[in-house]
């Protein structure tokens, strides 16, 4: 399934750029960007489905993908999923973004079990009080603490609220069991060959930015980039900044 884009094809309005959503995101997550880079880029957005592993996420978007070489970005766990997708297919990935995102497996020991917890009663709250409740509490931390403010305002913290009020707890299940067995993605990182831009929000303290500081000394080449006030979501908390951010890493030199 496509939300709201068109089948990638070879276009003279630029390269297929396939956009991929993170955890309980749909195609509101990338909508700046697709209306800002439409003159540069077919803009593609997968919906995961019910899939539970990120390689079948991953094997999605590369049965979506055009046959030839395309640029890939994804966002939190859509990073993830393009470092999968660049594990099966590196020979297809022209170029590649990873914003607010990891790269290391569920920790061993009472970690890994505190995570696996958290995540499970998070599922429960949906089950029991629905998606939005959920949100509620969860997503709070996803945003920089000030766009809490203007959540009755229809801002960020509202939006993102109601991408997850769209989604239910099936699809949430799902994504949470590949993210419980997400694989370690390192071996990946050094082998990358391509123009690579690192993106992270300077407040998000899911992915923080000296992972991204980690992930830019492994691969060769990679520009990072920190975008200023702003938490987990970067592209829905700065869309002008982050499309500007793409848009010169669209326009860098392909491998």
């Amino acid at each position: 399934m496509i939300d709201s884009h068109p089948t990638p094809r070879s276009t003279t309005a630029g390269t297929t750029l396939m956009l991929l959503p993170g955890l309980l995101c749909d195609q509101a997550v990338w909508a700046a960007q697709c209306a800002a880079l439409a003159s540069r880029a077919v803009c593609v957005v997968p919906h995961y489905g019910l899939r539970d592993s990120l390689e079948a996420m991953a094997r999605q978007v590369l049965e979506l993908a055009p046959s030839f070489r395309f640029a890939l970005a994804g966002h939190s766990m859509g990073g993830r999923v393009a470092l999968e997708v660049v594990r099966l297919a590196p020979e297809r990935v022209e170029r590649l973004a990873l914003l607010d995102t990891g790269f290391q497996p569920i920790a061993g020991g009472a970690d890994g079990e505190r995570e696996r917890s958290q995540r499970h009663a998070l599922l429960e709250k949906a089950r029991t009080l629905g998606m939005r409740a959920m949100g509620e509490a969860w997503a709070a931390g996803m945003v920089h603490p000030a766009r809490l403010e203007n959540r009755l305002r229809g801002e960020v913290f509202e939006q993102v609220l109601e991408m997850i009020g769209r989604s239910t707890p099936d699809v949430f299940a799902a994504q949470i069991n590949a993210l419980l067995a997400r694989p370690d993605a390192m071996p990946v990182l050094g082998r990358i060959a391509v123009p690579t831009l690192l993106l992270c929000g300077r407040q998000d303290t899911w992915s923080p930015l000296a992972r991204h500081v980690e992930m830019a000394e492994l691969i060769p080449g990679a520009r990072l980039a920190v975008v200023e006030e702003s938490g987990h979501m970067t592209p829905m908390e700065r869309p002008v900044e982050v499309g500007q951010h793409l848009a010169d890493w669209l326009n860098a030199p392909a491998a």
